[in-house]
């Protein structure tokens, strides 16, 4: 199973998106600020399946 850089660059950028959306939560939550929480969290759950769609593609590659 060979890897393309592609697939590997675009789960490296989600995950770091996932991280940053995750902090900035929490940051906005210590701040008494929620609808930015849910914002950050909203955008969070959307970036998983896109991680998911990402990670399919590259593993049915061949």
């Amino acid at each position: 199973m060979k890897r393309s850089y592609v697939g590997v660059l675009l789960l490296c950028i989600v995950l770091f998106l996932n991280i940053v959306c995750t902090q900035k939560a929490v940051n906005a939550y210590y701040f008494d600020q929620f609808r930015t929480v849910i914002v950050y969290a909203v955008l969070n759950i959307l970036l998983f399946p896109a991680a998911l769609w990402i990670y399919n593609r590259e593993r049915d590659v061949k």
